[in-house]
């Protein structure tokens, strides 16, 4: 039997699943979430494997992120979604509207390209290592250690999210930290090179952010023919976050424009 993901679902309508960045988790996304529900959509703020929580895998590459969104849309009787992917997120939901396009009415990336990126997060990573969780007692303790690796305070909260205590009250990270540090290339892989979505999608890029450059344009096309790109001001790879406002703004007249 197929294990399924852990999602928070919020208001009724039009289905949206958003899809959390790496190691992120649905909570991120829960007042933009709020947001589209108001707007008239069933949103699904879903926790990819290994993330949040959903069950933890061995297993961890972008087929088996895809074949995840399939079962979990089977198991809740969708038939066909609009979907917005963050990061890695955004790799899913590529990937998923390639390989299910009659599944998909409409895709968002944020801050993603349909490229190879090399691994990354080695800082952030060896930060997380390097915490012996058995001898701390409470967040801001963690954050301290934290410190010593992450000056960013935005991005040390970010990872902090994921504490929480188990049964017996010992901090634990959600996410699968073991897998997700041996399996950290599998995030910056491509989606298939001959792989295309022929509906309607929407690059939103942040105006600090390099993750998205003018030289990726041509291949978004190839994959994406039928592609928008448009900059998100004032923000850089977290612009769900950094500006909210005009996400939302920019989302919604892309979402709610010509619907099917």
């Amino acid at each position: 039997m197929n294990r399924i993901l852990y999602s928070n679902i919020i208001g009724s309508g039009k289905p949206l699943c958003i899809l959390h960045g790496f190691l992120g988790m649905s909570d991120n996304w829960k007042t933009l979430g709020s947001a589209y529900a108001e707007n008239g959509f069933e949103v699904h703020l879903i926790d990819q494997r290994n993330h949040g929580r959903s069950f933890h895998s061995p297993d961890f590459n972008y087929d088996f992120l895809v074949n995840d969104l399939n079962d979990y849309l089977l198991a809740k009787n969708i038939e066909s979604t609009f979907l917005i992917g963050h990061s890695m997120g955004g790799k899913t939901a590529m990937q998923f509207a390639c390989s299910y396009p009659e599944k998909t009415q409409k895709l968002i990336v944020a801050d993603i390209a349909p490229k190879f990126y090399p691994p990354h997060h080695h800082d952030i990573i060896n930060a997380l290592n390097a915490l012996d969780l058995s001898e701390l007692k409470s967040r801001s303790k963690a954050d301290e250690q934290l410190q010593q690796y992450l000056s960013d305070f935005g991005v040390r909260q970010f990872l902090l999210k994921n504490l929480y205590r188990t049964e017996d009250k010992k901090l634990a990270f959600r996410f699968n930290l073991d897998v997700l540090s041996n399996k950290m290339e599998e995030v910056g892989e491509n989606i298939n090179s001959t792989d295309h979505y022929n509906g309607p999608t929407l690059f939103l890029k942040g105006s600090k952010s390099e993750y998205i450059t003018e030289a990726d344009i041509p291949e978004i096309k190839r994959h994406f023919p039928n592609a928008k790109i448009e900059t998100i001001d004032n923000a850089s790879h977290w612009l769900h976050a950094e500006n909210p406002t005009q996400f939302l703004e920019k989302s919604l007249n892309f979402l709610n424009n010509d619907l099917p």
